[in-house]
């Protein structure tokens, strides 16, 4: 189980953002986000995407973040520019061989106590960075790239193709994954 939890959340400033943040933690292995603040919007453009590309991703928003992570059975991981190195972390955490994992990642300055919370605060480079850039580095890192073969079975499927949009829209199809 990986999960993450996005602090920091504004509805009016960071909608997109979010947003992507939730598209690459469900396209690169993530089971679920939680999200600190109440954003029906993004509950609702998440579930469309499952059920028209398949998948079991969950989205939560208007959690209470200490309380996900207190109850949180795993490893903690904190994406941040201040961290260990990403390799360091990735290896100790593959060392470890953690059933679920909580990765957190910021909107906005995240308060040092999340720092002490994290088994792991890990640096995706020293400098500033986009949090969905973070999460897609992390997650293709942790999952050994295995998303790039992970099959979700929904309505629209779409076929790789070097040029042009090859798209296959199966009728009555179910929108879980195999």
């Amino acid at each position: 189980m990986i999960a993450v939890l996005r602090l920091g959340h504004r509805p009016f400033r960071d909608k997109r953002i979010t947003t992507h943040v939730a598209l690459v933690a469900r396209t690169f292995g993530a089971d679920e986000i939680y999200i600190d603040t109440k954003d029906e919007s993004i509950e609702k453009n998440i579930t469309s995407i499952n059920h028209r590309f398949g998948g079991k991703f969950k989205v939560q928003t208007d959690v209470k973040p200490r309380s996900i992570i207190k109850s949180w059975k795993g490893a903690i991981v904190h994406l941040t520019m201040y961290g260990a190195p990403l390799q360091t972390a990735i290896d100790a955490l593959h060392e470890k061989k953690h059933q679920n994992l909580l990765i957190i990642v910021g909107a906005d300055k995240v308060p040092a106590e999340y720092y002490t919370y994290a088994d792991w605060n890990v640096s995706i480079g020293n400098q500033p960075h986009s949090e969905v850039a973070a999460l897609a580095l992390f997650l293709d890192r942790y999952t050994n790239k295995s998303w790039e073969h992970k099959k979700l079975h929904g309505p629209i499927e779409i076929i790789p193709s070097q040029q042009g949009k090859n798209v296959i829209i199966h009728e009555g199809e179910d929108d879980t994954d195999a």
